[in-house]
C-alpha cells in the first residue's frame, strides 16, 4: 500500500470516529470520556494520515503532542487547530477513571466537533493536492 493510499485509509478510520462524535453530541447518556476517546481517536488518525502523506512513518503512539510537533517539523500547519493535544487524557487515562462530575467540567461537544471536522477538511484539501 502506498503512503497516500495509507493516509486515505486513515482517513476513513478517522471518519468512523467522527461520525461517533457527531452521534453522541446531544446524547446525556453518553459520558465525556467516551465522546472523548472518540475525539482523541479521530484527532490521532487524522494526524497519522497527514504523516503518512508526507511519506514519513508515523510512531506508535497516542500522544497527540508528539504527532502534532512532528507534523509541525514537517512543515505542516496545525495552529488553526486549537488545542488537539489536551484530547490525548482520552485516549486511555480517561477511560479507565471514574471521573467526578462536580470536579470537571463538561466538554463542549458541538466545539469539539468543529475543531475535528476542520482537522478533517484540512487533511482531505492535503491528500487532494497529492493526487
Amino acid at each position: 500500500m502506498s503512503d497516500i493510499e495509507h493516509a486515505r485509509a486513515l482517513l476513513r478510520l478517522a471518519r468512523r470516529d467522527f461520525n461517533a462524535l457527531v452521534g453522541m453530541e446531544q446524547s446525556s447518556l453518553v459520558a465525556d470520556e467516551i465522546f472523548g476517546f472518540h475525539a482523541q481517536q479521530a484527532i490521532e488518525k487524522t494526524m497519522k494520515a497527514l504523516i503518512c502523506q508526507q511519506g514519513q512513518i508515523y510512531p506508535l503512539t497516542h500522544d497527540l503532542s508528539r504527532l502534532m510537533s512532528l507534523l509541525v517539523g514537517l512543515g505542516v500547519d496545525m495552529d488553526r487547530y486549537g488545542l488537539l493535544d489536551q484530547y490525548t487524557v482520552f485516549a486511555v487515562e480517561a477511560r479507565y477513571l471514574e471521573s467526578d462530575p462536580d470536579q470537571n467540567e463538561p466538554l463542549d461537544r458541538a466545539a469539539v466537533i468543529a475543531t475535528v471536522q476542520a482537522l478533517l477538511e484540512g487533511a482531505d484539501v492535503v491528500l487532494a493536492a497529492s493526487d
